[in-house]
């Protein structure tokens, strides 16, 4: 199974992987499944870190680095993933879940998200 999981989980799973439930860690080591990340988390990441947010102190490098040695495969934005935004309700505003909600749909991958307004959005996304 394809899994793309969101910033939020991303972090968790790189720093603080207690905060993952069980189902989430089993699905993430599972070794039949295929883990992506997306460039949008690795630009909300490198965004919010030079505001100052708390919550997003990683180094986006570093992350970016320790994902691919962990065998991760990156999901690049395409111009289709940011044209099937449009066709998305308005559920939630947030641009960067927003691009994961639609490169999942585009690309056919599961969102893993910790977000239960994200996990409302119909299409292949579970909430973890």
């Amino acid at each position: 199974m394809k899994l793309l999981l969101d910033t939020h989980l991303l972090l968790w799973a790189a720093g603080t992987p207690e905060r993952l439930s069980a189902a989430t860690r089993t699905l993430i080591e599972a070794p039949e499944n295929e883990l992506f990340y997306s460039a949008a988390s690795l630009w909300e990441i490198a965004i919010k870190r030079g505001l100052g947010r708390s919550d997003f102190q990683v180094d986006a490098r570093v992350l970016r680095r320790g994902l691919r040695d962990n065998a991760y495969s990156e999901l690049p934005i395409s111009s289709e993933h940011a044209l099937a935004i449009d066709s998305l309700p308005l559920i939630h505003k947030d641009p960067f879940d927003r691009i994961l909600i639609a490169q999942a749909m585009v690309e056919g991958i599961i969102l893993l998200t910790a977000d239960a307004l994200v996990a409302r959005y119909p299409g292949p996304i579970r909430l973890a």
